[in-house]
């Protein structure tokens, strides 16, 4: 029996909404640079960044070792999403979705992360570890980003 799910976080930030989106669509290579000691590198695999459509390569560090995953990244104007095609996560997920939005209420800017995936039983437990990871490196974007403007 397959079963789906999604789980959803919320991140506080301060660097603005339209820094995050032109980030994850545009620069998602330099997550490398930002965090290298999660994220090793990011590739172009297919079409440019910034375009829907494109499709990346991902190697970061999951349980103590090093994982990649190949993405295929939908863009639109209020969110972006990494559908895994290829890598190492889809040996214990039939399917995995990750997409980012931003919301904003009153004086609070937060990027929400979100996760759906397909499982083939209820023993494989669901991927936050992996939005772990992505929230993780939200909190260290914003503080590379307000670093950057502040300089």
């Amino acid at each position: 029996m397959v079963i789906t799910g999604k789980v959803v976080r919320e991140v506080d930030i301060n660097c603005g909404g339209n820094f995050l989106h032109q980030f994850f669509s545009h620069k998602p290579h330099e997550m490398a640079i930002i965090a290298p000691d999660t994220v090793h590198r990011v590739d172009l695999v297919s079409g440019r960044w910034g375009a829907p459509g494109s499709v990346i390569s991902c190697h970061f560090i999951h349980d103590e070792k090093i994982n990649s995953v190949k993405d295929f990244i939908k863009v639109d104007d209020e969110k972006i999403v990494f559908k895994v095609i290829e890598g190492d996560v889809l040996q214990v997920y039939n399917a995995l979705s990750f997409s980012i939005h931003m919301e904003e209420a009153e004086d609070k800017q937060s990027g929400v992360w979100s996760v759906n995936f397909e499982k083939a039983n209820a023993s494989i437990p669901d991927p936050t570890p992996y939005l772990d990871l992505l929230c993780g490196f939200t909190k260290d974007m914003n503080a590379y980003i307000l670093k950057q403007a502040n300089a």
